[in-house]
């Protein structure tokens, strides 16, 4: 029997090309695979960084309506009115007047309640106008108190703007009021300003 050498039959044999076949395919698997783990980090990422917005936009508002709650509250609570009771009953015959009787410089304690008050006011009419409360749900909470006080004091801020503060001076209590009283009138067409309302007269 004829013995051929290893060698010899080992060269004579064609080439195999599984090898490279194998190679490129695992070349192609492993930029897939890269691939896919590109686009899972990017779409988890993007997942993430909607949930955190999700979240920041959910703290946003709820302190916003938690500020909302407290601004409206302050406004209504007992403190709140007795303040309004008390400065409906200011009278005055005209702003020197008023300045010597509820001025700061005389009477700090009603000065700083008309300031607090007017102050709160004036932040929920700031609110209204940016669209974070209506008015027609002030109104049906029974904020009106805004419509009597701008009524009574408007002589008072009005020089108070000449004079001192500038014309955007309580704006939006000012907003606040006609805003109110705008929803009043479309409730209940009949409804008319009480005069007496923005001048105190005590019974006889």
């Amino acid at each position: 029997m004829l013995m051929v050498p290893s060698s010899i039959a080992l060269s004579s044999l064609p080439p195999d090309p599984n090898p490279v076949i194998l190679l490129v395919d695992a070349q192609t698997i492993g930029i897939l695979v890269t691939a896919v783990s590109v686009t899972i980090a990017a779409v988890y990422y993007v997942m993430n960084l909607r949930v955190q917005q999700r979240n920041v936009k959910t703290t946003i508002e709820t302190r916003r309506i938690g500020l909302l709650d407290s601004v409206i509250n302050r406004a209504s609570d007992a403190e709140g009115m007795r303040y309004l009771f008390e400065l409906m009953r200011y009278e005055w015959s005209d702003y020197g007047d008023f300045e010597r009787k509820y001025g700061s410089e005389n009477n700090p304690e009603a000065a700083a309640k008309r300031y607090a008050l007017c102050n709160t006011y004036n932040s929920i009419g700031m609110m209204i106008r940016k669209g974070l409360v209506d008015a027609v749900d002030l109104y049906d909470l029974g904020l009106t108190g805004p419509i009597y006080l701008y009524a009574k004091y408007r002589p008072v801020i009005e020089e108070g703007r000449r004079r001192y503060h500038g014309k955007d001076y309580q704006r939006d209590f000012e907003f606040l009021a006609d805003e109110v009283l705008r929803v009043m009138k479309e409730k209940d067409p009949t409804f008319v300003f009480p005069e007496t309302l923005d001048k105190y007269v005590p019974d006889k």
